[in-house]
Formats: C-alpha cells, structure tokens, sequence
C-alpha cells in the first residue's frame, strides 16, 4: 500500500512537472525522489508520470489519480487536526441529560453557552429524571447531566449553575391567591396538595418537606415532573410547589406566587459529571463555567 510520503511526491513533481525543481522543495535528492515514485507507480498498478530526458508530462492516470491523492492528504491533514480539537476539547460530542424543569430554565442558555465557547463540539440532549441521569453517567451513556443532588459522593464532579426559588402554584381564582397579606409557608395547611415523587424527584421532595410542614393526609398526587403539576393544578385537583421556572409552563388560570417567609434560592441546579469521565469536552466545559460564572442565564 502507498505511503503519504509517496503521494507527497508525486503531488510535488506533479505540480512541478520537474524532478530537480521538486526535490529542492521536499528536501532530498532526486534518486530516492525518483524510487518514490516507481514504488507508487508499481502499486497502483500503471505509470502516472510520462519522463525522459526533456520533459515530466502527467499521464491520464495520473491526472486523475492526482485530484484523489490531493483529497487524501487533505483528509489526513483534517484527521490529525480533528484528533488535536478532540484532545484538547475543542471537538466531538457530548451527550447532555437535563430534567424537565431545567429544560425550562437553564438548558438553552447553557446549550448557547457551549456553542459560543466550543463551537465545533456535537451536542445530543436527552430528558430524563435526575435518577435516571446519575444511572446513565455511571454506565457511560451519559457525559454529562443537568439537575439536581444534595449529597454528592466522590463519584460525580458538580458545579451549580443557576438557583431559583420555590414558589406556590394555584388557580387564579384560589383563596391564597386573593390574599393581600404576604404569603406564608404556613398558609397552605389545609388544601390539597400536589407535591413531587420522593422517589423519582428526591431533590424537590426533600426541599418540600423540609421548608414546608406538609400532611400525608394532605398530598392529592406525587409526581416527577413539573408539567404534569401544573396541569393537575390548572384542573383544580389541588396546589403544588414548584421552582419559579415554571411560570414558563402556560396552563390558562394558573399562576405562581412567592412565599415571605421561604429564602430565596434554595433550589440549586447543577452541572453533574462522572468523576472519571474520559471525555476531553467535559473537563474544557467544567473549567468554561467555572471561569464564566454568573454568564450561564
């Protein structure tokens, strides 16, 4: 099989029609120019250059064979190019999972973030829970997750990325939305609740019951993802608690409200990594964010 070397010759005395002239430019002498080229020849199986002692014409395998050994050095060249972005982070892909409320906040400005920054890299997005997430960063399935874990282990590599509040959200017309005092955490004793899964949206569910005195008799429904809250809330099955991105969730008659007495803020959303990650892009990202903080919204 031909060398690279071999088409760089042959390239080099087909733009020079000229052995002499071609071997000062690849720096050797024209003997072992000239076996270079026989050796090529003999591979491809018929003569490409026309020489005697006047002139070096290209024959009509040669012409066409030039235009493909022009393409194969070419794509040499973008390969080794590829393999240094790729190292370096500056290339290939990355595989995001991101749970539905962040969808509604901070995955487009992050997806914008990351193209702004690594232009060249692919990016696949999956929704997924944040369970489901940590499962497929540990299989390898995933390089990089977008929710949401209080305890971390030395496992996963984290960084917070954005935080929002948890607000109440009602039907319009709902008592605790006509109430012209402040809304308070105590107010919502009493009413149907609709709060998240403690199976499937640990996080939410911990921040619930630990900012809220929440009933079990009280709880309507549990469920994993904020849009199904909302639509339950819109068909008046009972209030919920949700992080303010939520507002960007339309359902006619339902709107949200902050609480007085809640801190604002607690809800922290991250960016979650395998800590052995091997891929280049997520080490370049978490370094980007870390640098950029506060330019991720």
């Amino acid at each position: 099989m031909y060398t690279l070397d071999q088409l760089q010759c042959f390239i080099t005395v087909a733009e020079h029609l000229h052995f002499g002239h071609a071997a000062d430019e690849l720096n050797m002498t024209q003997p072992p120019l000239s076996r270079q080229i026989q050796k090529l020849e003999k591979d491809v199986g018929t003569p490409l250059l026309f020489r005697n002692n006047r002139k070096v014409e290209l024959t009509p395998a040669g012409e066409t064979f030039l235009h493909q050994a022009r393409n194969i050095l070419n794509s040499a060249d973008n390969a080794r190019e590829l393999a240094r972005l790729s190292a370096a982070g500056l290339s290939g892909r990355i595989r995001i999972g991101y749970t539905t409320a962040a969808g509604l906040s901070i995955l487009g400005p992050l997806l914008r973030f990351i193209k702004d920054k690594i232009p060249e890299v692919q990016i696949e997005v999956f929704e997924m829970v944040t369970r489901e997430q940590l499962d497929a960063l540990h299989e390898g399935t995933l390089d990089l997750a977008i929710g949401r874990i209080e305890h971390a282990d030395e496992d996963y590599r984290i960084t917070e990325i954005q935080s929002e509040s948890l607000v109440l959200a009602a039907p319009e017309d709902h008592p605790l939305m006509q109430l012209e005092a402040p809304l308070l955490r105590e107010h919502i004793g009493g009413y149907p609740l609709i709060i998240y899964s403690s199976q499937k949206a640990r996080y939410f569910y911990d921040i619930t019951v630990r900012n809220f005195r929440v009933d079990h008799h009280q709880v309507a429904y549990s469920l994993s993802q904020v849009g199904a809250m909302i639509a339950l809330v819109a068909s008046d099955f009972g209030i919920a608690l949700v992080p303010e991105s939520a507002e960007r969730i339309t359902f006619p008659g339902v709107k949200l409200r902050k609480f007085a007495d809640l801190k604002e803020g607690i809800i922290k959303t991250q960016m979650i990594a395998n800590a052995a990650s091997d891929n280049p892009i997520v080490d370049r990202l978490f370094k980007l964010v870390q640098e950029s903080r506060g330019q991720v919204k």
